[in-house]
């Protein structure tokens, strides 16, 4: 994953805030960060919170939005998946997927520090910036 597009998704991820500071970060599609940064005011555990959720969007290979609409209808399961993982997957929307152009996944970005919906706006708009759709 270049930098420079990593960046630019970055930036656009925290510019789609509207108000609550947020933490934001990119992973490539191993799961290692590529970019992160926080809004002034967001809380110590944001960036822990983000990675979760981008981190369990790679994991499982979807959005972390998708992963806790199967949560709720399977608890048992997911809590074992988060004791497996070493908590490393947040079941709350704001991790989103990056594909390429041929699918396969190529990182993804998790965001927290606002509701759930706005946070995966948030990345959503990221995607966006990643590809070029300014």
């Amino acid at each position: 994953m270049p930098l420079a597009a990593a960046r630019a998704a970055l930036d656009a991820t925290l510019a789609a805030a509207p108000a609550a500071p947020i933490a934001a970060i990119v992973l490539d599609e191993g799961g290692h960060p590529v970019a992160f940064a926080r809004q002034d005011g967001a809380s110590l555990f944001r960036h822990d919170i983000a990675r979760a959720k981008a981190l369990g969007a790679i994991g499982m290979g979807q959005d972390s939005a998708e992963i806790a609409d199967r949560a709720a209808r399977n608890p048992a399961f997911f809590t074992s998946v988060a004791v497996a993982t070493g908590g490393a997957l947040a079941l709350s929307a704001g991790g989103v997927l990056i594909r390429g152009a041929d699918g396969l996944i190529v990182g993804a970005i998790g965001v927290s520090g606002d509701t759930p919906d706005i946070d995966a706006a948030c990345a959503r708009a990221g995607v966006a910036a990643f590809h070029g759709d300014r």
